[in-house]
């Protein structure tokens, strides 16, 4: 299997320039568009901030870059297109119906939705089989995870190599959901962390720090399912689910329906600037940045050969 050797990055925001710079640091060329003012600077910019940390994880490759702000001519020659658009519905299904028209049929058209529907985005897509999307946790070339929804079973198998090559963890969802797996996982966990500061069970700090010095650090290396096998001990999973089962219900029962109303808006403001003890975002960009970085070299020591 051929893999993409160019690649063109439509949208040059936070997603968008992550991508990038992933790219470029495994040695792909990307033509990049944005029609955005200023949008050039602000992805050189964050190129050349995300290069270091993606040289920490021993990707040095020296793709070469390139900008227009005319869509056709990033589309022109490319292998692989990214597609950041905004996560406006309408905005993106022109915008991939637009891409469509312009490419081969065998290019495959990846979008970075968080939450939108695949088969709404290419409604007025001609080569329908072709797009597919793939969504990223941000930023892209820090966290490995894409999450990968088509319908046909070749065009994933190329993507998964393609996004495998350059270091990424793909997984296939078998059909298509609002919010694919992890945000839904992640929107399960914030909504009950938003309950318990809307109950005043405890402050947004502690509450942060439960997750992030508890379960998160064993999500860090295993997910719920494996974590919760272990948790039965040598009975494992099925231990487990017959012993414990029912204290796991008791909780589902009991977990909250948060409203998003001024109070509890307010609380989450002034919680989360209290934990944040002055630092700017800036700041916490760099010190989240640092420790992913760690984590993902700690991974890579641990991993078998």
């Amino acid at each position: 299997m051929e893999l993409p050797r160019k690649v063109a990055v439509v949208g040059c925001g936070t997603v968008g320039a992550s991508w990038t710079a992933l790219f470029l640091a495994h040695g792909l060329d990307v033509q990049a568009t944005d029609p955005a003012p200023k949008s050039e600077a602000y992805l050189l910019k964050m190129v050349e901030k995300a290069l270091p940390q993606l040289a920490a994880l021993g990707c040095t490759g020296k793709g070469r870059l390139t900008f227009t702000t005319e869509l056709s001519a990033a589309l022109n020659g490319a292998d692989f297109v990214q597609e950041n658009a905004p996560e406006n519905e309408e905005l993106k299904r022109r915008l991939l119906a637009e891409i469509d028209a312009q490419l081969p049929p065998e290019v495959i058209v990846a979008g970075s939705t968080s939450s939108l529907l695949r088969s709404r985005l290419i409604a007025d897509c001609r080569h329908r089989e072709r797009h597919i999307t793939a969504h990223p946790f941000n930023p892209p070339h820090l966290v490995p995870l894409v999450e990968i929804v088509g319908e046909s079973d070749a065009i994933m198998e190329r993507a998964v190599a393609f996004y495998r090559s350059v270091g990424r963890h793909p997984v296939v969802l078998r059909r298509e959901m609002p919010g694919h797996i992890a945000n839904r996982l992640s929107s399960a966990v914030w909504r009950e962390a938003v309950y318990l500061v809307e109950q005043g069970i405890a402050s947004v700090a502690d509450i942060d720090a439960a997750m992030a010095f508890g379960p998160g650090l064993r999500w860090a290396i295993m997910g719920p399912h494996m974590t919760y096998h272990l948790g039965g001990g040598d009975g494992g999973i099925r231990h487990y689910l017959d012993h414990l089962g029912p204290s796991q219900v008791r909780r589902w029962e009991s977990l909250g329906q948060p409203r998003f109303d001024e109070a509890t808006k307010q609380a989450l403001v002034e919680g989360v600037a209290e934990e944040a003890k002055g630092r700017s975002i800036a700041d916490l960009e760099a010190e989240r940045d640092r420790m992913l970085i760690l984590l993902q070299l700690m991974k890579k020591g641990a991993a078998p050969e």
